[in-house]
């Protein structure tokens, strides 16, 4: 007799949890089975620059960082790990853009992260950034 189940109890615990996944979003919202990666930071609106430094910048810490400078070193950051987080990329863009960063600084933060995280890496995210600006244009 041979068995579907897989003999990995890892794997066997993956599969049972996508089953539940796809269960539950059958059952909450059957619209989110065709959401991919790809469009989840279009899901997400650009907050206003004026929320972005409340939350972001010198309301809680007057003398720290401001909103524009703590994006792009979030935007380092994604970059450095290899742009493997794609909509959390695109999504720190337009945010950056929102809260004052130009086209330029965008483009500048993502090149310095290529010292730390390769030319591959660097890559990747002016790519990613450059869908994230053409998006905004539109």
């Amino acid at each position: 007799m041979t068995s579907d189940a897989p003999k990995n109890p890892f794997e066997a615990l993956m599969r049972q949890s996508q089953d539940m996944a796809e269960s539950w979003v059958k059952a909450v919202n059957p619209a989110l089975a065709n959401m991919t990666p790809m469009g989840f930071d279009k899901a997400w609106p650009t907050v206003p620059a004026e929320m972005l430094e409340m939350f972001l910048g010198k309301q809680f810490n007057p003398e720290g960082l401001d909103a524009k400078t703590r994006l792009l070193l979030t935007l380092m950051g994604l970059t450095i790990q290899g742009a493997q987080a794609e909509a959390q990329l695109r999504l720190t863009v337009r945010h950056a853009i929102a809260a004052g960063a130009t086209k330029q600084e965008v483009a500048e933060t993502i090149a310095m992260a290529a010292l730390f995280g390769g030319v591959p890496a660097m890559n990747k995210a002016m790519d990613l950034a450059k869908q994230a600006l053409d998006e905004e244009k539109e």
